[in-house]
């Protein structure tokens, strides 16, 4: 543990960031994989809904430097194939 006030007071700011980025991450993934589930179940409505949830998620998760910017326009893309494709059929 440190000893310098300032210190031990980051200590605390970051275990509070880290808590904070691990949650926006996992609720960026789970919102993708509820994209892929609809997908999977042939389900277009529900499939468009979640892909709305899962593109703000991800653009949230840019803004707050989670992913680089690049990751997030290649997920983005391929859920839009995705849903596209059930669209197609």
């Amino acid at each position: 543990m440190p000893n310098i006030k300032s210190a031990i007071k980051r200590v605390k700011t970051n275990e509070k960031a880290n808590q904070a980025n691990s949650q926006a991450k996992s609720a960026m993934r789970t919102a993708i994989k509820k994209v892929e589930l609809a997908v999977l179940n042939n389900d277009v409505e529900a499939s468009e809904e979640a892909l709305r949830v899962a593109i703000r998620k991800l653009d949230k998760a840019v803004t707050k430097g989670l992913i680089h910017r690049n990751k997030a326009d290649r997920q983005k893309s391929r859920l839009y194939k995705k849903v596209n494709s059930l669209k197609a059929q």
